[in-house]
């Protein structure tokens, strides 16, 4: 090969190379704009929860002084901290907390032993249920609502824990996730406790469901932020504070005359801290969730 050749491909690799740091760089900046966009409004809620003046922190938005403090306060969260009283968002949020790992708890429960019957019980009709089941999700949740309220309310479940958990445990999505998952698992395992003598729940409990850590995590991280966002349905549901979630809460700040943006933020940050916790508690078998999905595909 005659030294001009050596010399043309050296060239054409130097260019390969410098079009991909071009490209990387391209695509790193495009990562951090759309990551800056993502966390700047979250970071602006920290900071102005950390602000005890609440006229200031309307003076500081649309500028940079809104992601800063100079005085940092922990007043606002001292105030909406209480048990009792007019700002007793620590009885609020100790209310959501409870709906969420009830919904959740029961939820997971519920939905994968629909799922496992579906993909692996002796069920007449299963093609038929799942139909149906697919079918329920297309279905907003929003048109049965108030049929739901109406029901609830004959039977006297209204302004309760009840009343925020037990019509949401069941979901079309879930039970159909689950579905997907367990009859992606070798029949062989299915057949094999069979033949040990192994009934169909104990199948469920000790070999399917241990072997559903990822759906499990896909399934409460979505139920959770589901339940946890749920603000429709306990306004009409909910009529005092003793069942009452944040969510619903965190709104009488803005049916005021004068809206306390300091409290409200703070409040925010506290409604945000353990939804937060429970996405990274399951972060990994998330993913893995999500990963495991696209390489079946």
């Amino acid at each position: 090969m005659s030294d001009l050749a050596i010399t043309a491909m050296q060239t054409e690799l130097t260019r390969e190379r410098s079009a991909i740091r071009s490209l990387r760089l391209v695509q790193t900046a495009c990562i951090l704009v759309i990551a800056l966009v993502i966390v700047s409004p979250l970071l602006m809620l920290v900071v102005a929860s950390l602000k005890d003046d609440r006229f200031q922190i309307l003076a500081d938005m649309g500028s940079f002084r809104a992601f800063w403090v100079s005085n940092p306060t922990l007043s606002n969260f001292w105030e909406v901290g209480n048990f009792s009283g007019e700002l007793a968002f620590g009885r609020y949020l100790l209310n959501s907390l409870f709906i969420l790992a009830c919904t959740v708890g029961a939820g997971l429960v519920v939905n994968s032993m629909a799922g496992f019957v579906l993909a692996w019980g002796s069920l007449r009709g299963r093609a038929l249920v799942l139909s149906l089941v697919i079918a329920l999700y297309v279905i907003p949740q929003e048109s049965i609502i108030m049929p739901l309220v109406i029901m609830v309310s004959r039977a006297g479940m209204t302004d309760s824990f009840a009343v925020q958990i037990v019509p949401w445990v069941a979901s079309p999505l879930y039970i159909f996730l689950f579905y997907q998952f367990f009859a992606q698992l070798p029949k062989e395992l299915f057949e094999a406790a069979e033949i040990d003598g192994a009934s169909v729940f104990r199948i469920y409990r000790s070999i399917f469901l241990p072997l559903s850590l990822p759906a499990l995590a896909t399934v409460s991280i979505l139920m959770g932020i589901e339940s946890w966002n749920q603000y429709l349905w306990p306004t009409l549901v909910t009529q005092t504070d003793y069942a009452r979630p944040i969510a619903v809460a965190i709104a009488t700040f803005f049916g005021q005359d004068s809206i306390y943006w300091d409290r409200a933020m703070a409040a925010s940050v506290l409604m945000m801290l353990p939804i937060l916790a429970l996405y990274l508690a399951f972060q990994r078998w998330f993913v893995s969730s999500f990963v495991g999905s696209a390489v079946k595909g």
